[in-house]
């Protein structure tokens, strides 16, 4: 997919979508997410493990925002170690294979997916429990608010920035949620996972606005785009779950004018950030 804009400031900053600018991750996780795997895989009789899971995974754990096939076989990973699992009788002969795709896959999206299954058919099953989220997310996911700030953020950032949308949702959903909230035209690019996975899209962001990386700064919601900060070599703001609204006003108020000044990063970013990984936890629910 094409992914070109006209640059036209000397700083660029790249902002997710779910989690970050909308609250999208709630809704999509039980409207759409959780539903279709109780159907496609015939899973009712283990609902409350599976939305337990998949919360603690998609939500709270230091996998918030990762790639849903990542987030996929994490869950069932867990999901299998339960008592509940054990005692239905329930086989899930693509998890084993999923995991292998994730761990050896650089670009986890529907295409190499498509490719996976056709050399292990067990795979097909999760690609088409992909598409039928996409289409239902498309045809039935109503229009969800931005965080209280976001655009009053965005219009502040705009006068001395290029702002970019770096986002694993599909591109055409992402058009979607930002043209329903009529945000995009603060931004001068969106990029989903069909570009690629964030570091990809943060790289050619750069390219295209022709900044290095000290100029260039990353806010988002999950671990994830830590990394992907990391490897790309810029710097990080985050957005604490449940405290988005002051979170983007923090930024605009202090940190904005310290990431163009270029003393942001250092202690100030590495508060941040410890702050931020306090509020995801490593350790599964207990008792399923």
């Amino acid at each position: 997919m094409n992914f070109t804009f006209t640059s036209h400031h000397d700083f660029l900053v790249a902002v997710d979508s779910d989690g970050c600018v909308f609250d999208t991750m709630e809704v999509k996780q039980h409207g759409h997410f959780h539903p279709l795997i109780m159907k496609h895989w015939g899973l009712e009789s283990l609902r409350h493990e599976i939305v337990t899971l998949a919360d603690h995974v998609n939500l709270h754990s230091q996998l918030r925002g990762s790639n849903r096939f990542v987030a996929l076989h994490r869950t069932f990973e867990l999901l299998v170690e339960t008592q509940a699992y054990a005692k239905s009788g329930i086989a899930l002969d693509w998890v084993e294979p999923l995991g292998k795709w994730v761990q050896s896959e650089a670009n986890l999206h529907h295409e190499t997916l498509k490719a996976a299954a056709e050399a292990d058919p067990r795979l097909q099953s999760v690609l088409d429990w992909s598409l039928a989220v996409n289409k239902d997310i498309a045809e039935n996911m109503g229009a969800v608010p931005s965080f209280d700030g976001v655009r009053e953020a965005l219009t502040t950032l705009r006068e001395r920035a290029d702002l970019v949308v770096v986002s694993l949702s599909p591109h055409h959903a992402l058009q979607s949620e930002w043209g329903g909230a009529a945000l995009t035209p603060l931004v001068n690019a969106i990029a989903g996972f069909d570009v690629g996975g964030k570091p990809h899209q943060l790289t050619l962001a750069m390219a295209q606005a022709g900044v290095s990386p000290e100029r260039v700064i990353l806010i988002g919601d999950a671990p994830g785009d830590l990394k992907a900060a990391r490897e790309v070599g810029i710097s990080f703001y985050p957005t604490l779950p449940g405290k988005e609204a002051e979170c983007w006003q923090q930024f605009v108020d202090e940190e904005f004018e310290h990431f163009l000044q270029g003393n942001y990063r250092g202690e100030r970013e590495a508060g941040y950030i410890q702050t931020f990984e306090q509020y995801l936890s490593e350790e599964p629910p207990q008792g399923l």
